[in-house]
């Protein structure tokens, strides 16, 4: 599988400092559990797929990596790790699979990636509750035009949002993305809420992307 930007964004900006383990749901190809193992020396990180190809490729990347010791790749559904697991997570990650509308890939294996089938956000919405630790948090990333959706499940499932960032690909554009970061308690504070803009022209990544990203490219 591809490294996404979406993978990279949601890598870079999901809030770790206080985490001890998080979980990353459907890892992929790995990316981002290791990018959190690289910007946190203690945590341990549990990353797992339903796909048997991604896990293979996941535990190859990682085994390959200076952070083998502190990440567990697992070949299982989220439904089934949340049914089987007595952990709790200080942070849950998750890049879900959100092409509800688009044509069935001729691979199936892709498809289940590519399509909402295997993990619906509503099931990572509930499910994520029973495993979360107090105070732990949730981070994913979303299409900014399925936002209203997104927050109707949000509050229908009792996250409230913490962090937010909106995603534009260049100055001037729709945004594209949303980062969010969600908590079972309420915030004492406004929501922190800022934007973020990949490109300030065509090729030519913005500052700010640069400053999210820069530990993770080795030409920016």
């Amino acid at each position: 599988m591809k490294v996404g930007t979406d993978g990279v964004l949601l890598g870079a900006w999901t809030s770790i400092d206080r985490c001890k383990n998080i979980l990353d749901v459907g890892t992929g190809s790995g990316l981002i559990a290791l990018m959190l193992a690289q910007r946190n020396e203690i945590t341990t990180i549990t990353a797992i797929d339903v796909d048997v190809d991604a896990v293979a490729q996941a535990k190859e990347n990682v085994m390959a990596s200076p952070f083998k010791d502190r990440i567990e790749v697992k070949n299982i559904s989220f439904q089934d790790f949340v049914k089987q697991t007595s952990t709790k997570f200080d942070g849950i990650v998750c890049n879900p699979p959100f092409f509800v509308n688009s044509l069935l890939s001729p691979d199936k294996r892709r498809s289940k990636a590519r399509h909402a089938y295997s993990l619906p956000i509503e099931d990572l919405l509930f499910l994520s509750r029973k495993i979360i630790s107090l105070g732990g948090k949730l981070s994913l990333v979303y299409p900014f035009e399925r936002k209203r959706f997104l927050e109707e499940l949000i509050h229908e499932a009792g996250w409230y949002i913490y962090r937010q960032t909106d995603v534009y690909p260049t100055p001037g554009s729709l945004p594209k993305r949303l980062l969010l970061e969600l908590s079972l308690a309420p915030s004492d504070d406004s929501i922190i809420h800022n934007h973020l803009v990949i490109e300030k022209q065509r090729h030519h990544y913005s500052e700010e992307f640069i400053q999210l990203a820069k530990d993770f490219y080795l030409y920016l």
